[in-house]
């Protein structure tokens, strides 16, 4: 399996899709100053906090890297199965299971990865940049941190997980805009929120998600020996 992984990575040069989450970090960061730079020149407070300030920066990064996912399940199989590559695989001697468990394997654990470090990222540039500038009015304490950790890593699980439901869409009519969109539609669910409520705190939601995911790809790996190639 770690093989697999390995020469699937190797042959879509993973490394420019790293380049691609450290580019959308930065974005994320621009977008975190837009929201305080704007809210200052209105007179309205977004940023009451720092809780409030590390919930927007975890929405951001899940966002993000949720529609990330159906880029790489767009890339890695999608695309294989509609451009008719996958058939070349598929004549080697590999097990098809887990040829294609490992590369939903590798849009798993890179989903996983980057919404953890993203968040770590985002968050000393923006705490670095914000005690120097003060651009929150509140002062931040070890017990905000600690208390953060395992919610940024239930949701970067779960996140993980949901991430997987565009490839039931996609291998539909191995449509990568239709990957695509599903992805967006998964975001507009979690991230829907009114004032600092959001539908992903409702725990149960991206619990379920997480386990359609995980669902999604059992079955597409179990049917694998079945799909029309």
């Amino acid at each position: 399996m770690l093989n697999l992984m390995r020469l699937e990575m190797k042959k879509y040069q993973f490394a420019r899709y790293v380049k691609a989450a450290i580019i959308a970090n930065i974005a994320i960061l621009g977008f975190m100053f837009m929201i305080v730079v704007i809210s200052k020149f209105e007179g309205d407070i977004v940023l009451e906090n720092y809780p409030i300030a590390f919930a927007i920066i975890d929405s951001f990064v899940r966002c993000v890297f949720i529609i990330f996912a159906a880029t790489l399940i767009a890339k890695l199989i999608i695309g294989e199965y509609k451009n008719k590559t996958i058939i070349t695989a598929f004549m080697y001697p590999i097990n098809r299971k887990k040829f294609i468990a490992a590369k939903l394997a590798i849009v798993v654990l890179f989903t996983f990865s980057a919404i953890i470090l993203s968040n770590i990222f985002v968050t000393i540039i923006f705490l670095v940049i914000s005690t120097n500038f003060q651009l929150v009015q509140d002062t931040l304490t070890n017990a905000m941190i600690i208390q953060r950790i395992p919610t940024v890593l239930m949701n970067a699980v779960a996140a993980s997980g949901m991430a997987l439901i565009p490839l039931y869409f996609g291998m539909k009519k191995y449509s990568i805009p239709t990957t695509i969109l599903s992805s967006l539609l998964i975001v507009m669910v979690v991230s829907s929120n009114t004032g600092s409520f959001s539908l992903n705190d409702i725990i149960i939601i991206p619990i379920t998600l997480a386990i359609i995911g995980i669902v999604v790809a059992y079955l597409a790996i179990r049917n694998i020996e079945k799909v029309d190639v």
